[in-house]
């Protein structure tokens, strides 16, 4: 991975695939980074353009002062998309990911031909809910945050997970700037009525062990897009990628292969 500069901002950002190849977008959720696509890319269809990046205050990209906006966001993407020439793209947003893509969908129709929302909602929490983990993040740090979120997003039996180290090393090296600053986005986004105006082809994902953005939640998104998809991975909570990588991959290829884009 490398930066991208943008003219107010470094995106840690990394391009594989052939040129001219069907272009993937990955977004990954908050607290985390692009690296959790690591265990993905190597089971998707080689023919894939796919693009993943570093959100604002994650990774190795930049971390402006909180609070952000998903506009901001959403804009961040729009300009990865514009400065490596990709247009109609799937986008696979996971969690907050899931947010930008349901954005950006809305605002720039010709980057978008379809979208694989996993794990995501139009709207994710209640606004006290994110505002109260601010709060506990400014206090002390992602370690204060960390069991609470491990819980949430692996199971009660979090600690036997064998997707735990990682998903938890990623976290608490998560800048906490960067985590409340997206946060905040999230906190000040409700989707359900512009997300309701999409007819593109649609794939939601959700793990049955989810407590962040349970099934029934995810589901009810997916139901706001005509013609979507469902598919439901057992065993697995928030972050299927690094959980089940190889059945995630499966579920996205076979979509993928449906609309004609791999």
């Amino acid at each position: 991975m490398a930066p991208v500069f943008l003219p107010d901002l470094r995106l840690n950002a990394d391009i594989t695939g052939p040129q001219g190849g069907a272009p993937l977008v990955l977004i990954h959720a908050l607290g985390l980074s692009a690296a959790i696509w690591d265990d993905l890319i190597p089971l998707l269809p080689p023919t894939l353009r796919i693009l993943r990046f570093d959100l604002r205050g994650h990774g190795a990209s930049d971390v402006p002062p909180a609070p952000y906006a998903m506009g901001a966001l959403i804009r961040d993407a729009e300009r990865l998309m514009d400065h490596f020439a990709l247009k109609d793209a799937v986008i696979l947003g996971l969690s907050i990911g899931g947010l930008i893509a349901q954005g950006l969908a809305v605002k720039r129709l010709d980057l978008v031909r379809a979208m694989i929302l996993s794990n995501t909602a139009a709207r994710i929490g209640r606004p006290e809910q994110w505002q109260d983990r601010i709060a506990t993040v400014r206090a002390g740090g992602m370690a204060a945050l960390h069991d609470a979120t491990m819980e949430r997003w692996l199971g009660r039996k979090w600690r036997d997970n064998p997707a735990l180290p990682r998903l938890s090393n990623l976290f608490l090296s998560t800048d906490p700037e960067g985590w409340c600053g997206c946060a905040a986005a999230i906190a000040g986004t409700d989707f359900y009525e512009t997300t309701a105006t999409l007819t593109l082809p649609t794939l939601a994902i959700a793990g049955a062990n989810d407590a962040s953005t349970p099934p029934d939640l995810v589901r009810e998104t997916a139901d706001l897009i005509r013609g979507h998809r469902f598919a439901l991975i057992r065993g697995a909570g928030h972050i299927p990628p690094v959980e089940k990588p190889a059945e995630y991959a499966a579920m996205i290829t076979q979509f993928l292969t449906e609309i004609a884009h791999a």
